[in-house]
């Protein structure tokens, strides 16, 4: 019985991902209608601003920020589009880029969250959940890691590039609650439903993303 379990697991973590990921971000939609987020957002705001935010961080966390915003990703793109010879990748580079920007719009006009207000260190429009910022960061530097894993050989790179993207999204995140911008909640719900969305993504494409065809 275990091995089967083990099998079962083996075979469809991907999708059993992708289920507890969309679970997760469910929930905390759910928790958000009902007003029920307060305990976490609260927690998560108190751990960044007790150990992050100073005069000298805040210019770094808006650097870090600006990042994961859609002006950096398609110039990022742009860039890609010239550098790598195999153009379908980069395509897909830039559908998945749209694909974000879009999903996040349409789950952010659902659900209609504010922003947070009295403690925002720059202005932001628009709705608060889930955070476009996480999400778009997640898709975009996730996809990108993923394209590192598959087609960089030298295990150096590959790690180095991997690990500091990983890093990247995760500042990104917290970055969001920093500035004020967004609560706790947010963030986590962006990165969730980006996740799921991801791994959609990347089995469609997954016959396009050879770097060197």
């Amino acid at each position: 019985m275990k091995e089967k379990i083990k099998n079962f697991i083996k075979k469809n973590y991907k999708a059993i991902i992708c289920i507890v990921c969309l679970i997760g971000f469910l929930i905390l939609a759910e928790n958000i209608f009902e007003k029920e987020m307060e305990f976490l957002d609260n927690s998560g705001y108190h751990i960044v601003s007790h150990y992050l935010i100073s005069e000298s961080f805040t210019p770094i966390a808006i650097f870090i920020t600006n990042l994961g915003g859609t002006f950096f990703s398609i110039a990022l793109t742009v860039i890609l589009f010239i550098v790598i010879k195999n153009k379908k990748v980069p395509l897909t580079i830039f559908i998945n880029l749209c694909c974000a920007i879009i999903l996040n719009i349409l789950l952010k006009n659902i659900v209609q969250r504010p922003r947070p207000i009295g403690f925002r260190l720059i202005e932001e429009t628009g709705y608060s959940f889930p955070s476009g910022h996480s999400m778009v960061s997640m898709a975009f530097y996730g996809y990108l890691i993923y394209l590192i894993y598959k087609n960089v050989k030298n295990k150096y790179w590959k790690w180095l590039g991997i690990i500091g993207l990983s890093i990247l999204i995760i500042a990104i995140g917290v970055s969001r609650i920093y500035l004020g911008v967004h609560y706790t909640s947010d963030v986590i719900a962006g990165f969730l439903v980006s996740i799921a969305y991801l791994i959609v993504f990347i089995k469609v494409t997954y016959n396009m993303t050879e770097l060197n065809k």
